[in-house]
């Protein structure tokens, strides 16, 4: 009997939903995708509705196993990688949410964060979780459910309602109900798990009053969770990873061992640098968070979070309508040398890492008569590379006499546009490597359900795939980037009223 050849990575992101199918080599073979509609009820509030995610999610799936023309005999494993913190809340008995879910971008529960914070709780949410108080974790979200939705509290208590973010809901869904699990990258987001134990905290379930009823079980990220309904895909295929999206494109990247970074460049930018076994605490504005884990045993990473990134695009397009499609960025960018004096601060929801600033707001400074809105798109697409040149530096900072990083891997769909990464090396003063596979988010969690099906021997045959395809060099004077990176702090110093 033939082993089955391919591997199907789910990838639920903020802003689509992708299913990729990739062989045993981590190539793609066959991708589909589709929107996903952003729901804004208030200012500050971002929403979306969690039965499109999974029909958008499902539909992917057996389109792209419809464009490799395989079946599910010939996928190994499923793999399952998320957009992080979104928060769901749905009823066991018939799977139905009791509302949208709260995406990470959300605010509204920043009172409640700085209540915490007055009352002096910063230290001990940080020590157990790596994380500090704030409104982007699952915590505060899932209290804010439970405090607002008649009865929910008493329906979590007796067992009846089951929480979750993306990767749970989705694990849910497609095994009918049978799997309500997550894995440690993604229960280390929520701000109620205990990241050097592994385990759910009572403490800080008791300090955001919730229950521990609605919890799901936590595993490995390598792990057979389950399997899905067979009429999903004609036959039953394993569940064997899952990862919050971050953490995967960090496995992805192969970064395995301490001191490897990569970024991605997504709706949002994220830095990780893998540490090991150690649990580097940030004086820098940085989280420690769980990295993706082969086995029981804990691993960490440094992580500076950047809230709009690639959305920045988006906004181009769908707010100003200064371009037609995202594609068109980088040709109107380079149609003027540089951005004539502009800058762009794109805070639209908060400032992330390592600021966190959450009452921060857009701006764009530096207008004269004559700003083209060419000037506007290349400064916007400068704040993306910015942002993460502060978290590198904020990373080097916490690593100090250990050394800094000395090569930044980067992947997500804004990593293609050359311009971009061209000025973040510039930024940087170090390289900037592109790798042949830039869909390192669902090949990371490919490669975890691989790992778990005996697919893959170990990480060390995963290192062995991984190719650069492009390597940037930095190719500004120390002088010019830090003239930039002032006016770049001059700018961020404005946007907080």
């Amino acid at each position: 009997m033939n082993r089955p050849r391919y591997l199907l990575a789910l990838d639920q992101g903020t802003s689509s939903s992708r299913s990729i199918v990739f062989d045993t080599q981590g190539q793609v073979v066959a991708l589909a995708q589709r929107e996903l509609r952003q729901i804004f009820p208030r200012p500050g509030w971002v929403e979306h509705d969690p039965l499109e995610i999974w029909a958008g999610q499902l539909a992917t799936a057996q389109e792209a196993l419809g464009k490799a023309h395989i079946g599910a005999a010939d996928v190994a494993a499923i793999g399952i990688t998320n957009q992080r913190e979104t928060t769901l809340l749905w009823k066991r008995s018939t799977g139905e949410p009791l509302c949208n879910a709260i995406v990470w971008q959300d605010r509204r529960t920043e009172p409640a964060c700085a209540d915490l914070r007055q009352r002096g709780f910063e230290a001990m949410v940080r020590d157990k979780t790596g994380l500090i108080i704030d409104a982007y974790f699952s915590g505060t979200k899932l209290k804010w459910i439970l405090d607002n939705i008649p009865g929910a509290h008493d329906a979590a208590r007796r067992g009846e309602l089951a929480f979750g973010t993306i990767d749970t809901w989705l694990a849910w869904q497609l095994t009918g109900g049978a799997v309500h699990a997550t894995d440690v990258s993604n229960a280390s987001r929520t701000m109620l798990f205990n990241i050097h134990r592994n385990q759910w905290d009572d403490e800080l379930l008791e300090l955001l009053d919730i229950p521990r009823e609605v919890l799901p079980g936590v595993h490995a990220s390598s792990h057979v969770y389950g399997h899905t309904r067979a009429e999903l895909f004609g036959a039953p295929i394993a569940i064997g990873g899952i990862a919050g999206d971050q953490q995967s494109a960090l496995f992805g990247q192969a970064c395995f061992t301490s001191g490897l970074a990569k970024n991605t460049y997504g709706t949002g930018c994220f830095m990780l640098m893998h540490s090991g076994e150690h649990c580097l605490t940030s004086s820098n504005g940085l989280i420690a968070t769980s990295a993706a884990q082969v086995t029981s045993k804990p691993e960490f990473a440094l992580e500076g979070s950047v809230f709009v990134g690639g959305a920045v695009v988006q906004w181009l397009r769908d707010g100003l309508h200064a371009i037609q499609g995202s594609a068109a960025v980088q040709d109107l960018a380079q149609s003027v040398p540089d951005s004539g004096g502009v800058m762009f601060v794109p805070a639209f929801t908060g400032l992330g890492a390592p600021y966190w600033k959450p009452d921060a707001r857009g701006a764009i400074l530096g207008l004269s008569r004559g700003t083209s809105v060419a000037h506007i798109a290349r400064a916007a697409l400068e704040s993306i590379a910015f942002q993460s040149a502060v978290l590198l530096q904020a990373m080097s900072r916490d690593l100090g006499e250990n050394g800094g990083v000395t090569v930044l891997r980067v992947d997500g769909g804004a990593c293609v546009n050359n311009m971009l990464m061209q000025f973040q090396a510039d930024l940087l003063d170090i390289p900037v490597v592109r790798p042949r596979v830039i869909e390192t988010t669902a090949l990371g969690v490919a490669y975890l359900a691989g790992l778990s099906c005996g697919v893959y021997a170990g990480i060390d045959e995963l290192a062995a795939h991984w190719q650069a395809e492009r390597t940037f060099l930095p190719g500004m004077t120390r002088e010019q980037a830090g003239e930039l990176m002032q006016r770049w702090e001059h700018a961020v110093a404005q946007t907080v009223l």
